[in-house]
């Protein structure tokens, strides 16, 4: 698709976009305003206490951020008004009717403007209670399609999900719908309203016992990995995500949609400049551990393909697809943004990249001093994991135990500190086992 094509697209249209302040958003918004500076309108919504909040967030989050340093060198001090003109920036909330906007004539201003809906509001957090990671990832993108609906001019539906509601199926991956009710490992029984009714009964259960914010956080974390396993996804973020795209399928009538199924989004490769990224993220936290000198060994299969795709790729994708389905009355398309198939990145790339750029590039420490690396051990199955874990680890901690035991609770402080990191990290590989082991495409 030519780029004269997408910009004249883009030119006078009116876009909202949720959860405008996630990694994706400010990167996709940041793109529309600079390639694109006849957009109508940029409806921008995010969380906040009030509207003076949300443009203070949208502000500090977003616009303050190294992402739009080029914009504010074309604009300098203009960049503010530049931006105003083009942005709505709104206070709300999708797991609420009409997207928690309490004004409502912004809300029928939307409706009557829209053209282009994009979802990309989400908890990514594969460990979330499942009563968040269901009202949001699920429930919120319903409230998203049925705003949709009530858009006079919409073109298109954008819904940014992830490659991974595949769950753990090896192979070439095909572009297909999950229809309503599908589970992976062909259990029956899966069933949005009794996932509802599941939530609602235990929060009731553990809200009559009396109790507390940490057990009732913890319990619903519990349930929801025992729910997305039972029916074979490996983690309540994708079997939300799984069951938000079944819901948006069986419920679009004749809106466009376009589910949108990214692989793991790295930082930056050109635009707006190489290598912009926000925080720690997915690969990036075991590339900044390893330099640190805090990773010595690894899980995972050495012949694994590492699927990642740069933030700015992804961004280029959703343009991409916005304009190729606009105005297809009632269609569905589906498309994976990876790069396994056409650009496989080998598990033990990652491995000699890392080891070269921190023996050329080591990490400074507090004191001071370069943090010295070395080759990492790679433990290639589970059970050499927890074999691994079981001598360095458990051991010694039971043998911690016992001289605790003798000497009244001395060590207690310490014994305690080394069971929570070691729980931690046997919590953090059952998470992640399933993407450290993956065979798919």
């Amino acid at each position: 698709m030519e780029l004269a094509s997408v910009l004249k697209f883009l030119e006078n249209r009116s876009i909202l976009v949720t959860g405008a302040t996630g990694f994706i958003a400010k990167i996709f918004v940041e793109k529309i305003l600079r390639v694109q500076p006849n957009v109508k309108k940029l409806y921008l919504l995010l969380r906040a206490q009030d509207n003076n909040a949300a443009l203070q967030r949208f502000n500090t989050e977003a616009v303050e951020k190294d992402l739009f340093k080029i914009l504010r060198e074309k604009h300098g001090a203009n960049l503010n008004t530049f931006i105003a003109q083009r942005t709505t920036i709104i206070r709300g909330d999708i797991t609420f009717e009409n997207l928690g906007v309490k004004d409502t004539n912004l809300v029928e201003e939307m409706w009557r403007e829209v053209e282009v809906v994009v979802n990309l509001a989400a908890t990514t957090n594969f460990d979330e209670r499942y009563d968040v990671s269901l009202g949001l990832n699920t429930f919120g993108a319903i409230n998203v399609l049925n705003f949709a609906k009530k858009c006079s001019k919409l073109k298109v539906l954008l819904h940014v999900s992830t490659a991974y509601v595949s769950g753990e199926k090896t192979g070439l991956i095909l572009e297909t719908p999950y229809k309503l009710g599908e589970t992976l490992n062909g259990t029956s029984g899966l069933d949005i309203h009794t996932e509802k009714k599941v939530i609602e009964e235990t929060l009731k259960q553990l809200k009559f016992e009396g109790s507390s914010e940490e057990t009732i956080t913890s319990t619903m974390k519990e349930l929801g990995l025992a729910r997305s396993r039972k029916f074979g996804w490996p983690n309540p973020y994708v079997f939300t995500k799984a069951l938000a795209e079944m819901l948006l399928g069986e419920l679009k009538e004749d809106v466009p949609l376009v589910i949108f199924r990214p692989t793991i989004v790295t930082s930056t490769f050109q635009e707006p400049f190489p290598g912009w990224v926000e925080g720690i993220r997915t690969v990036d936290s075991l590339a900044v551990g390893y330099g640190k000198g805090k990773i010595t060994c690894f899980v995972g299969n050495p012949d694994s393909i590492i699927d990642v795709i740069p933030a700015d790729m992804v961004v280029n994708a959703m343009i991409v697809t916005m304009v190729a389905q606009a105005g297809q009355r009632g269609s569905q398309m589906i498309y994976h943004v990876g790069t396994s198939v056409s650009h496989p990145i080998e598990f033990t790339w990652l491995q000699e990249y890392a080891f070269h750029h921190f023996s050329n590039h080591p990490y400074i420490d507090k004191q001071g001093k370069p943090v010295i690396v070395g080759k990492v051990n790679v433990l290639s199955s589970m059970d050499s994991f927890r074999r691994y874990m079981a001598l360095r680890y458990l051991l010694p901690l039971k043998g911690l135990e016992v001289v605790n035991t003798l000497l009244c609770q001395f060590f207690q402080a310490k014994y305690l500190e080394l069971d929570r990191k070691i729980k931690f990290v046997m919590r953090l590989i059952d998470l992640y086992a399933p993407y450290l082991f993956f065979e798919g495409m």
